[in-house]
């Protein structure tokens, strides 16, 4: 048996007479869904995200609902966090594009959803990621972070194979010594100090390991920090009457994280002072370029791969040994041309690798929410019909559903390893929108798309690169954790002399 549609044909009533249409011919439609009552609505939508029914059955419970997909609901935090938890969800591959365009919406404030943490977290500053591109200090900040990235492309490589070669050394070891070897944990696993480590000796050409943080010390701070910047829109998995009242209802007070922020703060002053005399140059305070240094390795680069990475081990782990020995001959005949470097050139020639990398970040995007303010009156369109939306509406995009659109792609539940493989599978590659843009866009001072895109691609690879390199097959054990899976590995077999 077969599930029925999540979306089914509207009846009739659905649509109402205007006159209007879409320029694509759809009939005009009431946004269907409600608020609930004020304090009430919110509150319960809530404990219905969190613990009820979770968040993908809280979405796909109201597009079943209203036979749409685009609808009103409420997104946490709620009260008394949020003042306004209202938006208008965009839950299919054709109305969620708009909340790219910059043109049509707004970013400002956004990046968390219907709340706005303390700028006491980012040292009195709004930062990059809370920017509009219509604001002054966007281009600034967004050409600085670019320059930086290109200027340590030739980085990039060497010190991901320096810094996941430890890593898996150690997973050896603990594995002969202990039978299994954690990769992930909720805080301070391997992944995590690997992952800084990498960014630092990367962007910085610095081993935190070797400064007064210590061994593990900024990965730790980092995820600390993390916290307290997003605990309001997350679940740790503690019972509802424990979780909720301390995380979701009051904000944790930063100055409980003050000395631990500051410690990072004082390791970026110190070890990134020739990009903060580059932000100089362009006229942004130099305590100013600094605070957005921290944030950007520690939010968006940081938490972007401790999140990710659990996620490719996990899709990885799970192919048929037939696709993986598809990957092993894919990476080592391409290796091999190079004398057992690996080079740009030789990534460029695994397309089954990229398309696997790309087929995790449809399947299971790192950064599930994306939101924006409609700037004016506009008309949005879904498969079925066209909605107006009014201006200074929030609008919402839950990505998870998003990328699994079925009208788009086929079999758009499964993982399939060779979807984005030739020139079929790349035209899909402009649905994949993990980076706050289309796969086939880049970023720009005039955009918010992630401008490291480019770079977590890259990452990605170069991890299962790393590991079939090393190893011909392998096991885990998944368990869940706090944004991503906790992976175990139980079984590490080495590469075989002819592989």
């Amino acid at each position: 048996m077969s599930e029925s549609p999540l979306l089914e044909d509207p009846p009739p009533s659905s649509s109402r007479s205007t006159g209007q249409e879409a320029g694509g011919g759809l009939p005009l439609r009431e946004i269907p869904g409600d608020y609930g009552l004020p304090f009430f609505g919110p509150l319960f939508d809530r404990l219905c995200f969190f613990y009820c029914q979770g968040q993908e059955k809280y979405f796909k419970s109201r597009i079943q609902k209203y036979q749409s997909t685009v609808l009103r609901a409420n997104m946490p935090p709620g009260p008394f966090i949020s003042s306004n938890s209202k938006v208008i969800a965009l839950l299919d591959s054709k109305s969620f594009p708009i909340l790219f365009d910059v043109s049509k919406v707004e970013k400002k404030d956004v990046f968390t959803g219907t709340y706005i943490p303390s700028t006491k977290l980012t040292g009195g500053y709004r930062v990059l990621a809370y920017l509009d591109p219509s604001e002054p200090n966007h281009s600034k900040l967004k050409q600085l972070l670019l320059s930086l990235i290109h200027s340590r492309s030739e980085f990039i490589i060497p010190e991901f194979r320096k810094s996941f070669g430890e890593l898996f050394d150690t997973l050896d070891s603990n594995i002969a010594a202990k039978g299994k070897a954690n990769f992930d944990a909720p805080t301070g696993g391997l992944n995590e100090k690997t992952c800084f480590n990498f960014l630092a000796r990367s962007l910085l050409s610095t081993n935190p390991d070797e400064t007064e943080l210590g061994s593990g010390g900024a990965a730790l701070r980092s995820l600390i920090w993390l916290f307290f910047t997003i605990h309001p829109i997350v679940s740790v998995g503690l019972p509802c009457f424990i979780e909720d009242p301390l995380f979701h209802i009051i904000r944790l007070p930063p100055c409980m994280i003050k000395c631990c922020y500051q410690k990072l703060y004082n390791f970026f002053y110190k070890h990134a002072s020739g990009f903060l005399d580059e932000g100089e140059k362009m006229g942004i305070k130099r305590d100013e370029v600094c605070h957005n240094i921290l944030f950007i390795v520690c939010f968006n680069a940081f938490s972007g791969m401790k999140v990710h990475f659990p996620n490719i081990i996990k899709w990885v782990s799970r192919l048929d040994t037939k696709v993986q020995k598809q990957l092993i001959d894919e990476i080592r005949s391409a290796v091999k041309s190079s004398d057992g470097n690996v080079t740009m050139k030789d990534i460029e020639e695994m397309p089954l690798v990229k398309s696997v990398i790309y087929e995790v970040m449809r399947i299971d995007p790192a950064v599930p929410y994306q939101y924006a303010k409609a700037k004016k009156d506009l008309v949005i369109e879904s498969h079925e019909s066209s909605f107006e939306v009014k201006q200074g509406e929030m609008l919402f995009g839950y990505q998870p559903i998003v990328t699994k659109d079925p009208k788009i792609f086929e079999r758009a539940e499964e993982f399939v390893a060779d979807r984005f493989v030739g020139a079929e599978g790349e035209k899909l590659l402009k649905y994949v929108v993990w980076s706050n843009g289309p796969e086939t866009e880049g970023p720009t001072v005039d955009n918010k798309q992630c401008a490291g895109k480019d770079l977590v691609v890259l990452f990605s690879r170069l991890l299962v690169v790393e590991l079939f390199l090393r190893y011909d097959s392998f096991k885990v054990e998944l368990g869940s954790s706090l944004l991503c899976p906790q992976v175990t590995f139980t079984s590490l077999t080495k590469a075989s002399a002819e592989g």
